[in-house]
């Protein structure tokens, strides 16, 4: 791989020679893929190898995953590098807290974040470019995550609305992507000598926003994919210096550095934070650190109320609750909906713990149910990747061709005698959506967008 003549110089100087080649030379060896398995699903993913867990990530194995299987469409399992990960692993966070993920998309920390939560708790997303948003919302729904809010919006408003709120924020920062040159060898075209130091004052800026949203004694987690002191250690420094954080340690796993304090301002500390090399650890580059915001001994201030989140978001009227629990006699089962709200046609199911969040765009409030239509109501796609099977009265167990149908849109025939309705369609055990039943044909609803051919 030809790296920029910069870099390289760069890396021999803060590493000497004999370190800086073994580095350099890594950036010539394969990318190592990976994979998570999603644990809110009852059943593990059936056409996967599994016999390569990483050590350090509970949910993490070596391996390829491909996306045209069902494994992957249904939400079983989540592409990620290994290296990435461990930032989910050191955010960890507990059941019932609330979470917010600043810069989140695509979408593979807040998978993780919510693979710890359990669907319990509140977990806003926020992506502030929107297309990128777009693609979070698919991999949160895919996921099947119910507690989780999606919003594009920047961070200095984020901040203004929900100050002192958040147990926990994780700020996987944009930054110079180093780390990523040996996977995606175009991210060097943006690299000069300058950039890490560009992307550092970005970075300032948005966690001078974060650290308002977190609690007094919350947990920061800062994570970068890149080498450069600049982005990593040196930010960590003045977190400290300047907000009085405590630099918490974070757990070493085999061919994982520790921080180093001379590539910042000495603080020992800094030795807490984990460096991921590519020619130590089976992985590309990152950097993580996790801090603790200092105890102030004053009340947190009261976030606003649910009521008036946003205009035209509405309780449901008398019609569609008619309309709702028609559907829910007749397909499910074992279903408890949380707060429910209609916001253009739209019924969502909205985290207890959700604040006012009047004035921040919302891409997706919670989990979609489904939309009302003229004297009926159908259900959503996000719905059924969040639903297992023994939650629904009526399933259709479809085999590896004819799922091959449904996700390109297609029809295709069931058993006639199956009665008119709404079908949980199973194939591999895992949900991938729903269909209606008329006359003996599955009639397809799976998303326009996001169909594709096996």
């Amino acid at each position: 791989m030809n790296l920029p003549t910069d870099f390289i110089t760069k890396y021999q100087k803060l590493m000497g020679e004999e370190q800086a080649a073994a580095f350099i030379a890594s950036f010539s060896q394969p990318s190592t893929p990976g994979f998570r398995v999603n644990p809110l699903k009852v059943s593990q993913p059936e056409d996967l190898d599994l016999t390569h867990p990483t050590a350090h990530c509970q949910f993490g194995y070596h391996g390829q995953v491909s996306g045209k299987t069902v494994d992957h469409q249904s939400g079983a399992v989540y592409s990620q590098e290994p290296s990435a990960m461990y930032v989910g692993e050191v955010a960890a966070p507990k059941r019932n807290e609330k979470v917010l993920d600043l810069c989140a998309a695509p979408g593979g920390k807040t998978t993780h974040l919510g693979s710890y939560l359990g669907n319990t708790g509140l977990l806003i997303a926020n992506e502030i470019d929107s297309k990128r948003a777009k693609v979070l919302v698919e991999n949160v729904e895919r996921f099947g995550l119910t507690n989780t809010i999606v919003t594009n919006t920047d961070p200095d408003r984020m901040a203004a609305q929900l100050p002192a709120f958040f147990d926990r924020v994780l700020v996987d920062a944009p930054c110079s992507g180093e780390g990523m040159f040996r996977k995606d060898p175009d991210a060097m075209q943006y690299w000069n000598l300058a950039y890490p130091k560009e992307c550092s004052t970005r970075q300032r800026t948005i966690l001078t926003q974060a650290v308002k949203n977190l609690k007094p004694g919350g947990e920061l987690i800062y994570s970068t994919c890149t080498f450069a002191p600049e982005e990593d250690e040196q930010i960590i420094a003045w977190l400290v210096e300047t907000f009085g954080f405590e630099i918490l340690p974070v757990k070493k796993y085999p061919g994982m550095d520790s921080g180093i304090p001379e590539w910042a301002n000495g603080n020992p500390d800094l030795k807490n934070c984990v460096r991921i090399f590519p020619h130590h650890f089976d992985g590309e580059g990152h950097f993580i650190a996790k801090l603790k915001k200092p105890e102030t001994g004053e009340p947190d201030p009261k976030p606003k109320r649910f009521r008036g989140i946003g205009r035209n978001i509405e309780m449901p009227t008398k019609d569609e609750n008619v309309l709702l629990n028609q559907f829910k006699d007749d397909t499910l089962t074992d279903v408890n909906f949380k707060k429910l709200v209609v916001f253009k046609d739209h019924l969502y199911s909205v985290p207890e713990e959700t604040p006012n969040l009047s004035g921040i765009k919302i891409v997706r409030l919670g989990l979609e149910i489904g939309t009302f239509k003229k004297n009926r109501f159908e259900p959503s796609y996000a719905l059924a990747l969040a639903l297992h099977a023994d939650q629904v009265k009526r399933q259709v167990v479809i085999d590896q061709l004819q799922w091959a149908k449904y996700v390109h849109g297609d029809t295709f025939t069931v058993e006639p005698s199956l009665s008119k309705g709404w079908y949980l369609l199973v194939c591999a055990n895992q949900p991938v959506g729903f269909a209606k039943v008329v006359n003996g044909t599955a009639k397809n609803f799976f998303p326009k967008g996001l169909r594709f051919i096996v």
